[in-house]
């Protein structure tokens, strides 16, 4: 039987990029002495959440992947813990920036980068400002126990194609860090249920866990509605947060029995690429 025990943080963030990255640690490192072997931070953990409004001197945060103080802190973590921790973070590549995602394996290296593919634009989420579309395309990473881990980031969340195309290229289990809460344009528009109900789909339709790490908080007046969650490969949510609560979420899945379920439903088997032509028309 091949096992993977998960995590999920969730915590507010300041402007302060040392206390933030010290209490992701203190939650890393409790998440650990629960059995994680991976373990999931929000996204850009390394302060407030920037796009709320388009300013050019916070371009000046990005950092190479290698010179990133929220990446650094992690890879020294993972090693000391040989734990996994996909790493957010604003990343600087010569004159462009992207939204970018660090995976660090239980030896401390960085195994790659991916870079966030679908870029949102509106009232307080204004990331094109900052961010290129990413250049990686999706990627997947080698887990514990010969696992493989597919990751999106925020606004990929929300897409079918994200999870479909990490599940192709042989996910076992997929994470999505998040930075997501209130609608400025909107105060009577609530997503959560939405956000959590698009992920749980893929969970169904792909047959696979899912965990989701978001932030809390109010900042600047925009608050962010945490409700983090793990979804096992039927779409029930084992663990989960509230609004306000600040912790570790910890399920372990047995992915051998995930992989029986997957075949039994037949979504793979059943596929018709012939007929998605349209899918990759941009008309």
């Amino acid at each position: 039987m091949t096992q993977i025990t998960v995590a999920a943080l969730q915590l507010a963030f300041s402007s302060d990029i040392d206390a933030n990255i010290a209490n992701v640690s203190a939650l890393v490192r409790e998440a650990a002495g629960k059995g994680a072997s991976v373990i999931l931070p929000p996204e850009l953990f390394e302060g407030e959440y920037f796009c709320r409004v388009e300013d050019e001197g916070l371009f000046a945060n990005a950092k190479p992947v290698g010179q990133h103080k929220a990446v650094l802190a992690m890879q020294q973590l993972a090693a000391e813990l040989q734990v996994t921790i996909p790493t957010s973070f604003f990343e600087a590549d010569g004159p462009h920036h992207y939204n970018s995602l660090a995976m660090i394996g239980p030896d401390g290296k960085v195994q790659g980068v991916y870079r966030k593919s679908h870029i949102p634009d509106g009232p307080g989420y204004e990331e094109k400002f900052y961010f290129r579309p990413g250049n990686t395309g999706f990627k997947v990473w080698p887990g514990p126990d010969a696992t493989t881990l597919g990751v999106g980031i925020c606004w990929d969340q929300w897409y079918p194609e994200t999870a479909r195309a990490l599940m192709l290229m042989g996910s076992d289990v997929l994470f999505f860090p998040t930075a997501i809460g209130s609608e400025p344009h909107d105060t009577s528009l609530d997503t959560a249920r939405l956000w959590r109900r698009a992920m749980v789909g893929h969970s169904v339709s792909n047959v696979v866990p899912v965990v989701a790490a978001n932030r809390i908080g109010v900042e600047h007046g925009q608050t962010f509605y945490g409700t983090s969650f793990i979804a096992d490969e039927r779409g029930d949510i084992v663990a989960e947060l509230g609004r306000e609560e600040e912790g570790v979420l910890v399920a372990t899945f047995d992915l051998d029995r995930v992989k029986r379920h997957r075949a039994a439903f037949g979504f793979f088997r059943d596929r018709r690429p012939e007929l998605y032509g349209r899918l990759v028309q941009d008309i």
